[in-house]
């Protein structure tokens, strides 16, 4: 496989269920580098139509809203993520995502981390000419980062992540395979910034609570594998509001809806400097700056209003709880058809004891050859002052 395949391997997991380009020219996607890093990694929130930013806190709050870890029931936990990804295409194709946190108290706020890593399968390299060359190598990406939360007030919550994000499309083989330059792994940082708010209401049947969330995602810097060609990592701005309704003290159903906008600039743009086509060239396009990127991102669709409100990916998601410990999800995540055309049915369960959690959830793809479909994710949760707690009753 050379450079070039390489690299439109990751701008097709990012464009996943698009449509041939050049069919249409309002085909206008938003592609980005390290497309992983928009993949819900946990079984929950992918069981609720890939939302997230403003459910009930769990172990995965990291990726979504750290700010929620403030309203944990725990004062730690650790948790562990698998998704076999696009088994409908290749094998080989995998997201683990690691996360935990730890609440040092109200006025002190806490800390979470995360790690994930992202393989795209053994892949043999072939030089310009299609000659296998003597070497096969595992394009991986990966991310950590480190947050901080703490509430602000009874009801509201604030948190602030930082985030290396790393891609190798070579493996370390930092050679030419088509005859262009020379191919390396791609580095830069990020930063997230994220609100949470959520309220009690007391109701005759129980206690509910309504909550809103916020948060601008991989706010950073872009990433290159050649010095040459620049692109836009995939940063977001997403909102979202949920309600959970008690119908006893044993039965709740939890309402979810979230919008996600991402931050990226249009390739055909109203800014483009050739009118004609409304396009810009990869060089003009990678000379765009990061910061100008995020903004230029409100208005620059050359469909004007409607194509930018075409470019928000929405999802609704429920959940049934019983006594606190099982529960049952759905979800549905909808893409406009010349963004991505991701739209997909969401299902999910989850069992929980006092020291550990266990979600799985299935993906139904509904756009025709939907590489989504028959997705599934598994989390494994652990609550650290369970553990402790378990740990002290056997002394």
């Amino acid at each position: 496989m050379n450079k070039k395949i390489l690299i439109s391997l990751v701008a097709v997991l990012c464009a996943i269920g698009t449509r041939a380009q050049g069919v249409d020219d309002t085909m206008n996607p938003l592609i980005t580098s390290m497309p992983s890093l928009s993949i819900a990694p946990d079984a929950r929130a992918a069981g609720m139509g890939d939302l997230g930013v403003s459910t009930d806190a769990d172990f995965n709050s990291q990726y979504w809203n750290p700010a929620k870890y403030a309203y944990m029931y725990s004062k730690g936990g650790i948790t562990a993520n698998y998704t076999p990804w696009l088994r409908k295409l290749v094998d080989g194709i995998d997201l683990a995502y690691l996360a935990g946190f730890y609440n040092f108290g109200e006025l002190a706020g806490g800390v979470g981390i995360s790690f994930t890593y992202f393989t795209m399968g053994d892949v043999t390299l072939t030089d310009g000419s299609g000659q296998v060359l003597p070497t096969t190598v595992r394009p991986n990406e990966w991310a950590l980062d480190l947050s901080y939360f703490r509430k602000l007030h009874e009801y509201v919550s604030m948190s602030v992540a930082v985030r290396m994000l790393y891609s190798d499309l070579n493996n370390g083989v930092n050679v030419s395979t088509s005859g262009g330059s020379e191919m390396h792994p791609a580095i830069t940082a990020a930063a997230d910034i994220a609100l949470y708010y959520r309220q009690p209401i007391d109701l005759p049947m129980g206690e509910s609570h309504f909550a809103l969330g916020f948060s601008l995602k991989n706010l950073g810097g872009k990433m290159t594998y050649d010095n040459a060609i620049y692109n836009f990592i995939p940063a977001s701005m997403n909102i979202g509001a949920t309600y959970e309704l008690p119908f006893d003290k044993y039965n709740f159903l939890t309402l979810s809806v979230e919008a996600n906008k991402m931050l990226v600039p249009s390739r055909f743009s109203k800014f483009a400097p050739d009118k004609v086509t409304g396009k810009y060239t990869q060089d003009e396009y990678s000379a765009i700056n990061p910061a100008q990127g995020w903004f230029q991102s409100f208005a620059d669709a050359p469909g004007g209003i409607k194509e930018e409100f075409n470019e928000v990916r929405w999802g609704v998601g429920l959940e049934y709880t019983y006594n606190r410990q099982f529960f049952a999800r759905a979800g549905y995540s909808y893409e406009n058809f010349y963004k991505g055309n991701r739209n997909y049915l969401t299902f999910g369960a989850g069992f929980h004891l006092s020291i550990v959690t266990l979600d799985v959830s299935y993906c139904v793809g509904l756009a025709a050859s939907n590489p989504l479909d028959q997705t599934m994710r598994f989390t494994l949760g652990f609550d650290l002052a369970g553990i402790k707690d378990l740990v002290n009753n056997r002394k």
